[in-house]
């Protein structure tokens, strides 16, 4: 199909990687539980766009640009780590009752996931790594081949996307009834940003 090799099991390990716990998903559902269902799906579509840049750039050989220049990947992946942290950090230090960390403006949320989306360098390895698993060298059709790919993975993230924020959604209905778990979610949630980030700069 579209020059890719076993497309069943390509759709089922984008599935996977999609439920790896991670700053997109915490991104997500954070920002669902601060805006709603707007802010959530406002969310998803930056998670999308990030994701898109990345995989275009992984197809372009940018990772292997980084490699040959590793002033500019650690760079990169500083910022990532950097940009990471000071959300977990934020989240940690919000009193009770303060505003989100995350504006609620839904256009907001946006550039927030595709910021976080993009700052981690990680993803275009992973994307360099992975499409060539699927591409099958006698019906690779070039362009088309990439694009089918990057369309499937755009269409189960979304699908991904929705379902996490439809769940998250009533979850925090329940919740506003109960403050301190709020509270509890945010501090758990800032802990896990901080995290990300501090795994990201060791990990350079």
């Amino acid at each position: 199909m579209f020059g890719i090799a076993d497309y069943g099991a390509f759709v089922a390990a984008i599935v996977l990687f999609l439920a790896i716990p991670g700053p997109g998903n915490l991104a997500l559902i954070t920002s669902t539980s601060k805006g709603g269902i707007a802010a959530g799906l406002a969310a998803t579509l930056g998670i999308i766009a990030g994701d898109q840049v990345l995989l275009w750039l992984a197809v372009a050989g940018v990772s292997a640009l980084l490699s040959a220049y590793p002033a500019a990947f650690n760079a990169v992946q500083w910022a990532g780590a950097a940009y990471l942290a000071w959300l977990g950090w934020r989240m940690l230090a919000a009193k009770p009752g303060q505003g989100p960390v995350l504006d609620i403006k839904p256009r907001h949320y946006f550039r927030q996931a595709a910021l976080i989306t993009l700052l981690n360098p990680k993803a275009i390895v992973f994307y360099m790594a992975f499409f060539p698993l699927f591409v099958d060298p006698v019906r690779h059709q070039g362009v088309a081949t990439f694009a089918a790919m990057a369309v499937t993975i755009a269409a189960l993230t979304f699908l991904y996307g929705l379902v996490a924020v439809l769940l998250t959604h009533q979850l925090a209905e329940r919740l506003r009834s109960r403050p301190w778990i709020t509270t509890l979610l945010n501090k758990i949630a800032g802990i896990c940003l901080l995290g990300f980030g501090i795994r990201l700069a060791l990990s350079r």
